[in-house]
Formats: C-alpha cells, structure tokens, sequence
C-alpha cells in the first residue's frame, strides 16, 4: 500500500507493524507527531501495546529499560532536549543489552534555543552505547524502524539503536511511502524472545552494582557487540533487500563511486540534494561521487576505506560541530583513514537548519577537487555563514 505521510508518521507506522508491545512517550517538537500517531493506533485498536504518559524524558528513558529488562518489544522517541534529558539513562539501556527502539527527531540543542535540524543532539550521544542512523527520506525511516527491531534483537547484537531523522525536512514533509502488508513484517520480524527477564518466578538481578573487577569485562563485551553488529547490519539490509525491494547497502551506500576520483561523504536528507549535483557534475565530464553515511555507531571504517581507497581527495559533510576543530563526522573519518594519504577537508552546512543548496553542495566538490589537484585549501569550511568567504 502506497500512502503520501511526513517522516513522523511513517516511523509510527513502522513501530506498529512491528508490534510493539510498551511505548513510553513524552512530547517534544519535532517528534511529537511520532507518539501523537502511535497513541491514535492504541486508541483505535491498531495496536496491542501499552503507552505511558511519563513526566519527562528521563522517566520515558527509565520506562523503556524497565520495560525491555521485562521481556517487552520497547519503541519510543524524542528530540533535542529530550534526549539531552534522558542522557543518563542511555548510559543505562546500553550496556544492559536491552534492545530499545527510539526514534530521534534529529534538532538543534540549546543555547541558543532552537527548533530545526541540527546533529548536535544525537552526536552527543555518540558513545553511549547505543547503535545509529540516519535516514535519508521517509521510506528509509519506516523500513529502518522495521530493521532496527531485527538488528537489537539478534543475540550477537542486543543493543539499542537510534534511527536519526531530520527535524522538519522529514517529519513534517509528506512523500509517498510504500507500507508493507502485516504479514510481511511478521515474516520478517519473529517476536521478541529473550534469554533472561526480570520474572518473579525466576528471580534475577539486572544492572546492579558492579565493582571495578569486572567493569572492564563488561565494557569489551559491548564493544564486541558492536563489531558484531556490522556483520548483522549488513545481512539484515540483504535480507531486507530481498523480502521487500529496497536495498539501502547496510553500513554505508555509494552513488557513482564505481570510477569517481573525487567523493563527498553525505548524512541524512543532505544525500538526495547531492546526488543531483552528482548527476549535474556528470553530465559535465567530472568524476565524482557520493558516500552516504548510514550508520554512524557501529562506525563502517573498514567499509569507508575500502570505498576510497582509490579517489583523490574527500569531503566530509558535517551538521553539527565539535569544538576541537571541524565537526563530528569529519574527525571520525580522518581517524578511520589514518594512513591514508589522502587529503580529507570538511564541510559545515546546514546547522541550525539553514538550507543546504546544490549551490553550496558544488562549492564543496569544487574545494576537494582543489584538494585533489594539489592545491592548498583549508582543512575546514563553513558554508553559507556570515564572515565566512566560502
């Protein structure tokens, strides 16, 4: 079935279809319609599941670990501040292997205060354990909530994961959305069955004190689950592939990377205005190309060198920035490509939800390309900005 809905509606519509079973919820814009949706499916009979009205994020965060430790299929969501406010119990879900579901409204955090799309909220949020994504449309949003369920709930995995989708871009954008039958996602996704709940027939303590002869232990098994899921994701996405007709290439997807001598790594809704400029560059005789970055945590380095092991230069795309010299994603690429002579600059654009344009998006393969050539350029470019030259 074919449906025209903005992004929050299709990452309902995926939560239902995946039956799950308890959604603690509390409002924050951009993400609100997600659990105003999922609270109108409970209520007309769509959906088997408890919702909770919880008196803060930090409590929807509590709940949903609660909930998960209990043997429950968890689904929730938030934005910004919110997920600022349930940080300490991100700390919490991850290393307790609880596989949560929570959709993040991807938005600006204050100061100064702001609505619109930002990666500033979930980046902070980066090394808590949890699994990321980000979405590039509302098609990708419902099958990766779909597909996010698969990935936590494999018992090489159980871990949270965070599907990211732009504030506004998508939320609140309508496009047409192909909605798998029920039995489809049934096929696919088997419900939920865990090794060890909290039961009183079966008494068991989870997420106790630990001292610190055993804290290490615990931290190598999380990261181990993490190299384990890139091996998961990727079968995942196959299988997915195969059952429904949409191929997403797990960890990361290329654009006319087969013979490109110059690439730009994209995130999010950022990746379609690209591709555009990809065909338009194209058409002119340029090799170039684009690496879409899906998965942020687990990082794909092994995925992204192979990917450039034979272009020029790159750029990095960022939405977000870290006060230490260029943004986020930039500092994890050139770590992962230590070694690597290639020259690697970075792009800010976009922040704050400022549009991002094919003009400013040509700027920047028009600056990796003068990387390429040998050029002198700046590590570091912020587009679109005023006092800026770019």
């Amino acid at each position: 079935m074919k449906k025209v809905i903005t992004g929050d509606h299709a990452v309902a519509i995926g939560a239902k279809l995946c039956r799950v079973e308890v959604v603690p919820a509390f409002p924050i814009t951009p993400q609100t319609l997600i659990i105003e949706h999922i609270a109108d499916f409970v209520n007309d009979g769509e959906l088997d599941a408890k919702f909770l009205t919880m008196e803060s994020e930090h409590s929807v965060m509590s709940a949903a670990a609660a909930a998960s430790a209990a043997g429950a299929r968890v689904f929730t969501a938030t934005s910004s501040q919110g997920l600022a406010f349930m940080h300490e119990m991100l700390y919490a879900t991850a290393p307790l292997r609880l596989p949560v579901v929570m959709a993040n409204a991807s938005r600006t955090l204050g100061g100064p205060p702001g609505i619109w799309c930002e990666y500033n909220d979930s980046m902070g949020a980066r090394d808590s354990g949890w699994l990321q994504l980000y979405v590039e449309d509302n098609q990708e949003a419902l099958d990766m909530v779909i597909q996010s369920f698969r990935i936590a709930e494999d018992k090489r995995v159980l871990l949270p994961v965070m599907p990211c989708l732009d504030g506004f871009v998508l939320t609140h954008t309508v496009e047409p959305v192909d909605v798998p039958e029920q039995a489809e996602v049934d096929s696919f996704l088997l419900p939920y069955e865990p090794d060890i709940i909290l039961d009183p027939k079966r008494p068991a303590m989870i997420g106790t004190f630990m001292p610190s002869e055993y804290i290490m232990e615990l931290r190598r098994q999380t990261a181990g689950a993490f190299e384990s899921a890139k091996e998961v994701i990727q079968q995942i996405n196959s299988e997915f592939a195969q059952k429904f007709g949409r191929d997403y290439g797990g960890l990361i997807d290329t654009y006319m990377m087969e013979d490109a001598s110059t690439a730009l790594i994209t995130m999010g809704t950022v990746t379609s205005t690209a591709r555009e400029v990809v065909d338009e560059l194209r058409q002119k005789g340029e090799k170039v190309g684009i690496i879409k970055l899906r998965f942020f945590r687990p990082f794909p380095s092994y995925e992204l060198k192979k990917a450039v092991s034979y272009i020029n230069a790159l750029g990095v795309f960022d939405r977000s920035i870290s006060y230490h010299g260029g943004g986020p994603v930039y500092n994890e690429v050139r770590s992962s490509l230590f070694g690597m002579k290639i020259p690697v600059i970075n792009h800010l654009a976009g922040i704050g939800g400022r549009d991002v344009t094919t003009k400013q998006i040509m700027k920047m393969f028009e600056l990796t390309q003068k990387a390429a050539n040998g050029e002198k350029v700046s590590d570091v470019y912020w587009h679109n900005t005023r006092g800026e030259t770019v």
